[in-house]
Order: structure tokens, then sequence, then C-alpha cells
């Protein structure tokens, strides 16, 4: 099978809907594209994992099919969250991965994010396997690799439970909302030595109670209902997949990935001092001001977990993060993005306060917008970035910054502009001091999208969080 649905590549990961553009044949052969190019770069072993999703077994078997069709081994890992997958590829000594998920999406749809010699796979290395297929360069391996199973859940807790250590015992909510960080984020933080309420921890790959996406406010309601009605202190959400992290406090606050890691980067710099710490373009200017105060560098970078994760092994920071929610701790971890070990470091910090809440709402905070879309046709947003870097005007702004869309700097707030990688739309992103300061940078924004692209339909909420 030559001819796969080319949209099903995308830049950080090959996803689409089961049985139609992702069927177990094409997995199949993508894997013999995976196992082709681990052989062609002299790697041996590709670790499997899978997430929680009812078409999880079929497709992880047709990879290991394809995989083992190229001469290379799989170690299957059954299922698991997506970072203890990338945790396998460090503890197995294999340092390449596939974690068969369709994170966050609705259940009709999986795919896969794929490791190969500690390199994350995105951009131009997941089009280079379309293109293996298509011209038909895949290896032809006198013999089979072989499969075995191993169980690393163990090895997985234990690591963190022997190094990252509570201050004093806690009472938390933590909702899985049925993703597979069920089978492990309650066990991880009792050995932690909290006293968890679990919400929707049972795996399930329908998601009958709510959508698995922290980053969505309405996917937060249990959560912070749960919260007012028990005695806990603290809640705790995961994606589908469990590599991102939502939290929320006692009085229903929600704590957005961008002011948890000003939290995180104020403790990472208190061992490692003048270290950069790096984020995306979508996150709170405050991030940067406070990396600053605390004696760090600040980096800003593109948006996408293997863009941010590549550049964190470039530079050897200790830290990252990006406003999705994916955090990636270097210092005493791996580097990759791993929502429950996030969790367990925020954990540690906020309990060396009397009140857990404290030092979260103290955190620095500024009215800003949620995501804003403006749905195009597929290559237009791309298209029209690329004129608004160029031709963009934005007569208040003190610094345009154009390392990913267009990025305004004002002295009182900032407006942002980006073409998703993922779907054909515009992203949109406000913040500012004030409403009036809001607004004044989101009419910028429209005069200058309407200047160089005349009947866009541009609308903006009037308000913020």
């Amino acid at each position: 099978m030559r001819h796969i649905a080319p949209e099903i590549f995308k830049a950080y990961d090959i996803r689409g809907i089961v049985d139609q553009s992702l069927t177990a044949a094409a997995v199949r052969t993508i894997g013999r594209a995976i196992g082709s190019e681990a052989h062609d770069r002299g790697l041996k072993t590709i670790v499997i994992g899978r997430d929680g999703r009812l078409s999880g077994p079929t497709l992880a078997a047709a990879l290991a099919a394809g995989i083992t069709a190229a001469g290379v081994d799989v170690v299957g890992i059954g299922c698991v969250p997506t970072p203890v997958t990338y945790f396998a590829a460090y503890a197995l000594g294999t340092d390449s991965c596939v974690s068969v998920t369709g994170s966050h999406n609705p259940p009709d749809y999986n795919g896969l994010k794929m490791v190969l010699g500690g390199q994350t796979l995105f951009g131009p290395l997941i089009q280079d396997l379309r293109t293996r297929i298509e011209t038909g360069r895949l290896v032809h391996a006198l013999g089979h690799g072989q499969v075995r199973k191993e169980d690393v859940r163990e090895a997985y807790l234990s690591r963190i439970v022997g190094d990252v250590k509570l201050a004093r015992p806690m009472k938390i909510v933590v909702d899985c909302g049925n993703g597979v960080a069920g089978a492990f984020a309650p066990e991880l933080f009792r050995r932690m030595g909290c006293e968890v309420i679990e919400l929707f921890c049972d795996v399930d790959g329908t998601f009958p109670n709510h959508h698995p996406d922290p980053s969505k406010p309405e996917n937060l309601q249990d959560v912070i209902r749960t919260l007012k009605e028990t005695d806990a202190e603290l809640g705790l959400a995961f994606d589908g997949d469990g590599d991102r992290l939502g939290v929320v406090t006692k009085d229903g606050e929600i704590i957005y990935p961008d002011r948890q890691l000003m939290l995180f980067a104020a403790d990472v710099l208190t061992r490692n001092p003048g270290a950069q710490i790096i984020f995306d373009v979508k996150c709170s200017r405050w991030v940067a001001e406070s990396v600053r105060y605390q004696g760090g560098q600040p980096l800003m970078w593109n948006t996408g977990h293997a863009f941010i994760k590549s550049k964190l092994k470039e530079t050897g920071a200790p830290l990252a993060g990006e406003m999705s929610g994916h955090m990636f701790f270097k210092e005493r971890w791996y580097g990759f993005d791993d929502g429950m070990y996030a969790g367990a470091r925020l954990l540690e910090i906020v309990s060396r306060w009397p009140d857990a809440n404290w030092p979260l709402q103290h955190l620095p905070n500024a009215l800003s917008t949620p995501e804003l879309n403006i749905k195009m046709q597929e290559g237009e947003p791309h298209a029209l970035i690329e004129k608004l870097q160029k031709h963009g005007r934005f007569p208040g702004a003190r610094e345009l910054i154009t390392i990913d869309g267009v990025r305004a700097e004002y002295s009182d707030g900032f407006g942002l502009a980006r073409a998703s990688n993922t779907t054909p739309v515009v992203v949109l992103r406000f913040e500012a001091d004030n409403q009036a300061a809001l607004e004044r940078i989101q009419g910028e924004f429209k005069s200058a999208l309407a200047s160089i692209w005349p009947g866009l339909a541009v609308s903006f909420a009037s308000g913020g969080h």
C-alpha cells in the first residue's frame, strides 16, 4: 500500500480519523517507514506504547508489524501515558519510541508521536516518512525484528517518588477525563503522600464524561465543583495521553500554563542561577519579566511541543513550557513533556506553604483573551502570516517578534497572530494591563489584518480572563 492520505502527516505527529484517513494498513506501512528510518540510522529497537483509545490495540499491533518488517525490534509496553513511553525509551536504553495516541482529540481520532535516536520527529522529518512511502524507499530486511513485552510502570512511579518530595501531606482532586493518565496519576500522588479524590480516572476511550483537554475551561468545571464541595485544597487535570497539566485553586481559579511556568522557573532558578528558561510565543509577557526578576534568561520560541523540546536539547536549558500545557523539565528529569511529573513538581513547591493556594494566587497576572481562531482554507493561514510579517503595520508597538507569526509588544500588553500548524486557522491572543489597552491592541491587529487580507472576517471577544 503506497497511497496514504497525505493530510495525516502533521507538523508534530501523524494523526487522522480511525478507519478513514488512518487505517491499520496505513499504520503498518508507516511503521515500515519508521523502521526503515531507524535501520538507516543504525537503531536496533523501538518502544511502542499506546493510550486508552479503543483503536489502540489494533493500531499498535499494525505499527509493530511494520517496524519489525524492516528488521527492527519492538518493545511493547502496553496501555500507558505518552510520557511513560518517552520514559521507557530512556529506561530501556533504546532512545527511540512511538506512542500510539490521539492526544486530546475526539475518540474517533488516533495518531503517532515519534522519537528516533533521542530526536523528536516533526516538520520535515515527518514529511520524509511520507516521501519514503511514496517513493518505495523502504527496507526489505532479511529477517523480521523481534517483539517483546516490558512493564515499566513501577520504574516510572518509583523514579518520581524517589526524587520529588512533599513538605507535608495534601488532599487533592485529580481529573483524568477517562484518559490513560487515570491508570497512573492517582497512584503516583498517593505514593507521594496525597489523599486523592478521583474524577473519571477509569480509562475509557469513549471519554463519556467530558473531553480530556484541560486547556478548555469547560473541561475543568468538575474539578472546580469538587473543590468547592470538599476539603481538598488543589485540583489537577490531565489530557487524554497525560502529557499536559491543568491546575485549579481551591476558589476555582484556573492557573494557566504560562503562570505555572513562572512558579516552576522561580524554583528551578534557585538551583540553576542564571539559566535559560524557554517559553513559546503565546505565553504572557510576565513570564519573561518573572524569569529576569529571578535572575534567569528568558528565551521565547516557536509554539509546538516538538519545537520546544528541540530547542531545550539544543540550549541545555533546565526548563521549558508552552501555553498549551506542555512542561519540559531537564533538571532532575529527562527533558520530555510530562503532565504527571509537572503535577508532582508543582505539589512539591506548593506543599512548602501552609496554604498551597497562596503561591499560585500571587503569581503575576494580566487581563488576557483565550485563543481566538480565524478559520480559513488550507494553506491560507501561512500565506496571511507571511504577508503580515512583511507588510503589517502596528504603529503603537515598541517591538515586533516574528519567530512564529507576528507578536507585537506594547508598553501595556501584546497581541499575537500566528498560523496553526495543525488546522487551517489563524490563532490570535491578546494580553493587556486593562480593558482599554486590550481593545486598543485588538484594534491595531484588526486594521493590520484587514489591510493585507481584504474581506477577512475578524471579531474579538470583548473581555478576557
